[in-house]
């Protein structure tokens, strides 16, 4: 398997296209996923995720730099020492990121900002997880995600659904 390149967004969803519940997406998220994302995001050089993001799911811990893109004016993840909190849009975080923590980015912000990305044509890579949570919130396409990319395989784990889509074949 071919180490991380370029812009990378990972995602996890409920087969309806739920992407939280109560706030966070720990009950759309499966073990296996959960193993398959800590996993993955080793890699990279820097994390960037979005303010509620931050604020609503588990970040006090991170392999790389985090980078925080929020209007708000107070680091939700303070008791990371790798965090900063960046006012910008997504587009001028990931080129802030490249200049300050290398070109390897990968994006683990909820539906709307992977949304924003995509329909920017910015992402070079989509890790979508598909698990049988339905009636959730924050819906995504993930069936029109996916089809944005040219190149999309998908293996399974204890009813978990992987799919890896790119711009390039790997």
């Amino acid at each position: 398997m071919m180490g991380p390149m370029g812009i990378s967004a990972s995602l996890v969803v409920g087969i309806d296209g739920s992407t939280t519940w109560s706030t966070n997406s720990s009950r759309i998220s499966t073990p296996a996923d959960r193993a398959d994302f800590l996993a993955r995001r080793k890699g990279y050089d820097c994390i960037i995720i979005g303010g509620n993001t931050a604020r609503a799911e588990p970040y006090s811990q991170t392999p790389a730099p985090l980078v925080i893109i929020s209007r708000g004016e107070i680091n939700p993840v303070p008791q990371n020492p790798h965090a900063c909190l960046w006012n910008l849009s997504i587009t001028d975080a990931i080129e802030a990121a490249r200049k300050e923590f290398g070109s390897k980015i990968h994006i683990e912000a909820g539906a709307s900002l992977v949304h924003e990305l995509l329909e920017k044509q910015s992402l070079d890579d989509l890790y979508l997880t598909i698990t049988s949570a339905v009636g959730g919130a924050h819906v995504f396409d993930w069936n029109s995600a996916l089809k944005s990319f040219p190149h999309c395989t998908m293996h399974e784990i204890d009813g978990t659904k992987f799919y890896h889509a790119s711009k390039l074949e790997s």
